[in-house]
């Protein structure tokens, strides 16, 4: 993949049709935790289908401040191995970068006994507080204190609690990654009541079992950690991304094309695939994937964004993009994060007819998008405008697409592979 400067943009001219096939890569949802996961093991630690990624590039050099020589093999698995123990501060300059530094918080904690961890940065889409993340590590043993915009948690031990981990929007898929992470190393028995129950998390918790951790319950509410001396290290094969699956899904719906996406697994993706046949989109497994086709009219729908195995977060943008294009009225209603809705200026830009209100957004169907220069505003976003941009009457520029490189592995190759008059250039 392209690192490309930070200053790049895709210029894309719309009206293709997109044909083909497209290979879903691994979640960078999953291997992010589960890098970070390295850190309680002995040994070495193999993981495969880790997509390339500017995300887990960033994880990497922490990792490597924090004593773990990360590197890929000539087949792109990822070995990691704790070679030193003594650095326990994941610093601002990283950490402000990317906010899954944060999932290294429960695994300093649980092996080194301290963790000091700046506050985590990321895409600007609303409100994340970790004090969810404080509360659980709290319940098993760990000692909290605010020092210079920085966590700090220390424990001589850590111990076996019960802990109900819901917060004002539901569960929080990192803060039960920390809380389970940390737990599998305490002493007795954890209980995490109000679990994420994402695939990304199940994933984790297969990674650590495999490791010798006693985890059951997982893709559950209801968590049950029973803590062991050590984990070992073992070869794990990352999740494929299903929200790579569903972007290109909702890619091949707005463009009226025709793709198959190996690797896509319908099973993860059953609320996005129930949404989208109600819209007119023909959705059909085949073959380890599912292949995807379009009506050419495309209905209203309502949406409401939950977590798993509720319709992703991060999916709400790019199937606004579509429902610009349906025959009639939408509701689009966030109820995980009520703040991301700044691609809305811009895909009005395009012409879209939209209306928001509170975490609500009435979305009025338009025969067509028209090209115009966009600013991306984070990572889902960027690939609504660039979606848009596909099926747009003219040029479309979308500037900062920094943050597609963040979680989409060579996006704009995979979309020039299928027939999308897609191109990075300098800014």
């Amino acid at each position: 993949m392209r690192k490309g400067s930070g200053v790049d943009l895709f210029e894309i001219t719309g009206g293709n049709r997109l044909r083909g096939s497209v290979t879903i890569g691994g979640a960078k949802n999953a291997a992010l935790p589960i890098m970070a996961a390295a850190i309680l093991v002995e040994g070495e630690t193999v993981l495969e289908q880790v997509p390339d990624l500017a995300d887990v590039r960033q994880m990497q050099v922490l990792l490597q401040r924090l004593g773990v020589h990360c590197e890929r093999d000539a087949q792109g698995a990822m070995h990691l191995r704790v070679e030193d123990e003594s650095n326990t501060h994941a610093e601002y300059d990283l950490v402000s970068k990317m906010r899954a530094s944060v999932c290294v918080l429960g695994p300093l904690l649980a092996k080194r006994k301290r963790a000091r961890v700046s506050m985590p940065g990321g895409c600007a889409i609303g409100d994340r507080p970790i004090n969810l993340h404080v509360q659980g590590l709290e319940a098993i043993g760990a000692e909290y204190e605010l020092l210079n915009g920085d966590v700090v948690l220390k424990a001589k031990r850590l111990t076996g609690a019960e802990m109900f981990l819901g917060g004002p929007f539901g569960s929080s898929v990192t803060a039960t990654a920390n809380v389970m992470m940390a737990a599998t190393l305490a002493e007795g028995r954890t209980i995490i009541e109000c679990a994420a129950c994402e695939p990304e998390v199940v994933d984790l918790a297969d990674f650590l079992n495999a490791c010798g951790a006693r985890i059951q319950g997982h893709g559950t509410p209801h968590l049950v950690i029973d803590g062991v001396p050590k984990l070992t290290g073992v070869q794990h094969r990352v999740i494929p991304d299903r929200i790579e699956a569903g972007t290109f899904m909702i890619a091949a719906a707005i463009t009226n094309g025709d793709l198959e996406l190996p690797g896509a697994r319908v099973d993860h993706l059953l609320a996005v695939v129930d949404r989208l046949r109600q819209i007119g989109v023909i959705v059909e497994r085949k073959d380890g994937g599912v292949e995807v086709s379009s009506a050419r009219r495309l209905e209203p729908t309502q949406i409401t964004t939950q977590p798993y195995p509720g319709f992703p977060t991060d999916l709400q943008a790019q199937v606004m993009a579509l429902l610009c294009l349906a025959d009639g009225n939408s509701v689009i209603t966030e109820k995980v994060f009520p703040d991301r809705f700044l691609h809305v200026g811009e895909l009005s830009r395009m012409g879209a007819q939209l209306r928001k209100e509170g975490p609500t957004v009435t979305v009025e169907g338009i025969k067509r998008f028209v090209g115009a220069p966009v600013m991306a505003s984070d990572l889902r976003a960027s690939a609504a405008l660039i979606l848009a941009g596909l099926i747009a009457k003219g040029t479309t520029r979308v500037h900062r697409v920094y943050h597609i490189d963040r979680g989409y592995e060579r996006f704009e190759e995979k979309l020039s592979s299928v027939g999308a008059h897609i191109r990075r250039l300098p800014e």
